[in-house]
Parts: structure tokens; C-alpha cells; sequence
């Protein structure tokens, strides 16, 4: 059977089909979970034309329920990329999972970009033809860190520099469209991408809508990022890193005032969420608090020089 591509739809000429791949729908499966308005602003056809062209991707493709073995056979293709720290890869069930979504948040210096670039570098080694995307948004890569951790684990430091893409976005619009970007690095440019690291996720968010007023508008925005970065992880088997920063709550009087920025917008579209906090004596502690599929538990930790090591 002949595979149908995107100019089979109807409705869709060669003008149509380059706007449709040029805003990343390369797929039938792309079109077939698109909405209405949003073939209509990128292809500029009416409503009837992408509602035919939805369709028809949906009735080309098997687009109904599978069985739970279908599900537990594709889960045999997710790799775990582990951080080379023992206590920590236990918590995870031997490391982090791609087709999800991480999110490690809490204070500043509790080590969540030191765990970017350290995931960075076991990707790399993970996998000798892997790529790992890192997306900037508070100028905190550090191509000397990474140097140091490749020579930690036997990696040739200057080739894994060469394995890494840094971008770094200037402000929330630039940020989502680099997340989107990646997509053609792997699609149109056959880069082998196993990570994208979003260091920080939230800061451009938090300091360009600011007031209760705009509170909605920057929730829409950023559950628009977050649904980008997950359809991401799923389409293309990818780690997906983030960092979040956090807040105090003022109102909470027992127990640690310390929340997520991004709210349930952030928590719910994360697989896996990770609180960081400052432990005794230079440590660190990770608390896993919310996974599909493991329990809650955490872990204690050093940032060396050269990787993450255990605090018995």
C-alpha cells in the first residue's frame, strides 16, 4: 500500500503542503491531532478545507483505541539516560526517561543547571551518534563545565562540545520558537536529538508578564510551550529537560513555603517532577514528587568537579 503524504489531502496543493512542512505538520498524524485554527492560520484555508484535511488524515491513519500491550510493546523503545550517581538513578529506576517530560525545580545554586549539563554529557555517552539540544534562557551554559564532566566519564571533551547545539533565546517568543525548531533538526536535518534542555523555562515567562492581569495570558502562552516540548518528547523519542525556578508562598505558616513557578500548567504537562533543595555540608537533595510510575522518594548528593556523586 502507497504511503500517503500531506499533498494527498485534500484541499492541499504544492503552495499549501510547503506552508504546512515549513511549520512543522510533516506527518499525517501532525494534521490528524491539529485543531481548526490552527491549519487555518498556517496554511490560510478556510475552516470546510481543514476540517476535510483533519479527517481525511485521521480516517488514513489507525487513530482509535489500542490495547494495553500495544502500549506496553512502544514502551519497550524508551531508553533511560542515567546520571552516573547511583542513589539518584535508583529514584528514577535507572535514569531519565525519554518521551517525557523532567522537571527539576527549587532555589537558585541547588544544582539544576549542573544536572542539565551533566545529563547533557550521558546522553552523548548513552549514545555515540546522539545530538543534545540546549536551550538558554538565563546564560548559564558553560562549554568549560562541559569539558570537565566529558573528561570525567572518558568522553573527548572537544567532541562533545561539538555534540551539543546551545541556542540561547532572548525572550518568551524566541524561546518557544526554538523548541519548535527542533523538530527540523531532526526531521529535515537527520540529527540523532536524544535531550533538549530548557534552562530555565520559566524566567522570560515570569519577567514579561507581570501583575495578577496578565496572569492568564501567560498561562495560555506557557501551556502552549509546554504542549510543544511534549508533543516533542512523544513524537521523536526525546529527553525533555526543564528547570523551573520557584516562589515563597507568604500564606503558608508550617511546612516548606517553596512552590513551583507555572503552576498546574507546568505540573500537570510534566512526567516526572524533581524538587531540589540545599542539603548539610555542600549536598544537595533531590525528592521525586510526582511520576505515573514510581513512588515518591529521594536522595542525597555532591556536585563535583567531574559528575554527581552519592552522600552515604
Amino acid at each position: 500500500m502507497e504511503k500517503i503524504t500531506i499533498q494527498d489531502l485534500p484541499g492541499v496543493g504544492a503552495a499549501t503542503a510547503e506552508k504546512l512542512e515549513s511549520a512543522g505538520y510533516h506527518d499525517m498524524m501532525s494534521i490528524a491531532v491539529a485543531t481548526l485554527g490552527e491549519l487555518c492560520e498556517t496554511a490560510g484555508v478556510s475552516e470546510a478545507v481543514a476540517r476535510k484535511m483533519i479527517n481525511a488524515a485521521r480516517d488514513s491513519m489507525k487513530m482509535g483505541f489500542e490495547t494495553g500491550a500495544d502500549v506496553m510493546e512502544r514502551r519497550q523503545k524508551v531508553m533511560k539516560i542515567s546520571l552516573g550517581c547511583k542513589g539518584f538513578d535508583e529514584m528514577m529506576e535507572g535514569g531519565f526517561e525519554t518521551g517525557a517530560i523532567t522537571e527539576c525545580f527549587g532555589e537558585f545554586g541547588c544544582g539544576k543547571t549542573q544536572i542539565g549539563h551533566i545529563l547533557a554529557v550521558q546522553t552523548l555517552k548513552t549514545d555515540p551518534d546522539a545530538v543534545a539540544v540546549y536551550i538558554d534562557t538565563e546564560n548559564t551554559f558553560r562549554p568549560e563545565r562541559i569539558k570537565q564532566l566529558a573528561a570525567g566519564i572518558d568522553l573527548d571533551p572537544e567532541e562533545a562540545l561539538q555534540r551539543i547545539m546551545v541556542a540561547k533565546a532572548y525572550n518568551s517568543d524566541h524561546q518557544m520558537l526554538l523548541a519548535e525548531k527542533v523538530d527540523g533538526l531532526i526531521t529535515e536535518q537527520g540529527k540523532n536529538v536524544r535531550l533538549v534542555v530548557v534552562d530555565s523555562l520559566t524566567s522570560h515567562f515570569r519577567a514579561e508578564f507581570i501583575g495578577r492581569g496578565t496572569l492568564a495570558e501567560r498561562q495560555q502562552k506557557l501551556n502552549r510551550h509546554m504542549h510543544i516540548l511534549s508533543k516533542l518528547a512523544n513524537s521523536h523519542n526525546v529527553c525533555v529537560y526543564v528547570t523551573n525556578q520557584v516562589m515563597a508562598k507568604p500564606d503558608q505558616f508550617f511546612g516548606d513555603p517553596t512552590t513551583a513557578i507555572g503552576g498546574h500548567v507546568v505540573g500537570h504537562a510534566s512526567t516526572f517532577r524533581i524538587y531540589l533543595r540545599k542539603g548539610k555540608k555542600g549536598s544537595r537533595v533531590a525528592k521525586l514528587i510526582d511520576a505515573p510510575n514510581l513512588p515518591d522518594a529521594e536522595t542525597n548528593f555532591m556536585v563535583t568537579e567531574s559528575k554527581l556523586e552519592d552522600v552515604n
